[in-house]
């Protein structure tokens, strides 16, 4: 490529970036933290947020959209109803917001679990009323890890409606208290609560049985690339003794889609490559936990570093924002891609 095409690239990709792990914190939501004296819950302080600062942001980042999704923790200490109503109101706000900015915002409506005929209620609204693009799910909620038994009612309302599911990592159930005083769970607990829930989910087949369902794991993955390659050597023992039952690792894998936040290096990205393929990669900010200018740094970073990389320069585009659209719309799967990429995702799994 060019020099001249090479600009125009990056200016496409400046006007074009979809960013799918943000966070909207209302003030409702952290009156029900206050009350229950959990503002560090997840061992750090959450963030002011507003649409106008989010979008000024977007603007100078070169983001022209951005998915909401509720942070951790989860706003439930024993009251439904509490709740409920907080979940509510966060999936109200967050439909007016994307109904104020036309073009500039989508969201992923929160659920009331661990009560699951009041989540099922919530997603039903926040998806056939509130117009929302897809459903957060937390990867455990007080103990009820996604993979739960419990979860499979949600799970067939969430299928008849082909939901995009984005996961976001919560304080473990239970959690080692004196490491998480020492280390803040976003260094090292996050990343492990993911992969766990994950595991859950594959290890029930929860995808193949439910095959409408797209998700989107955060953070390059976790610790997934790691995770799978031990749980496969592991698997036909487990089976063979009658402790596991068989996964279909490629009807499972197939549909779980990897946001990019937390700043990957290339050796990261490569390694979810061997994974997933180019087509299930999505950027993701984690806007705004870090700093306006660190957060466009590392936008900055990825570009320069998907461009330079041979194996992943020809989808750049597709990971900053055409496969988010594709996601969304719901036509992930696309003929176009090349027959190297498909071949390469029967390797891997």
């Amino acid at each position: 490529m060019g020099m001249l095409g090479a600009i125009l690239t990056l200016s496409v990709q400046a006007q074009q970036t979809v960013d799918v792990h943000t966070h909207i914190i209302i003030p409702e939501y952290m009156e029900v933290l206050r009350a229950h004296v959990a503002e560090l819950e997840e061992t750090f302080p959450l963030p002011v947020w507003d649409a106008e600062r989010h979008i000024a942001f977007m603007d100078s980042a070169g983001i022209r959209s951005a998915v909401l999704t509720m942070p951790a923790p989860q706003p439930y200490y024993g009251n439904v109803e509490e709740s409920a109503r907080c979940i509510r109101r966060v999936n109200e706000v967050s439909a007016t917001v994307k109904q104020q900015y036309p073009g500039r915002f989508k969201f992923c409506a929160a659920l009331p679990l661990p009560d699951v005929d009041a989540a099922i209620r919530e997603a039903v609204y926040a998806l056939d009323t509130l117009g929302a693009d897809g459903i957060k799910l937390a990867t455990n909620s007080r103990g009820q890890y996604l993979g739960d038994e419990a979860l499979d009612p949600l799970m067939e309302v969430l299928n008849k409606r082909h939901a995009v599911i984005i996961i976001h990592p919560h304080r473990p159930t239970p959690y080692p208290e004196k490491i998480i005083a020492t280390t803040p769970l976003a260094m090292y607990e996050y990343p492990a609560e993911t992969t766990r829930a994950v595991v859950n989910m594959l290890s029930r087949n929860v995808l193949v049985r439910y095959p409408n369902l797209k998700v989107v794991v955060p953070h390059c993955g976790s610790f997934l690339p790691l995770a799978l390659p031990r749980m496969k050597s592991i698997l036909p023992t487990m089976v063979a003794q009658g402790y596991m039952q068989p996964i279909d690792w490629k009807g499972n894998l197939s549909r779980l889609y990897f946001d990019l936040a937390g700043s990957p290096t290339v050796e990261v990205l490569r390694s979810l490559l061997t994974i997933t393929t180019p087509d299930h990669i999505l950027y993701g900010s984690d806007y705004p936990y870090l700093p306006d200018a660190v957060l466009k740094a590392n936008l900055q970073r990825l570009k320069q570093t998907l461009a330079s990389d041979e194996e992943l320069a020809p989808y750049s585009e597709d990971i900053l924002w055409k496969n988010a659209e594709r996601l969304f719309e719901g036509n992930a799967t696309d003929e176009r891609w090349p027959k190297t990429s498909q071949s390469h995702l029967s390797d891997i799994l």
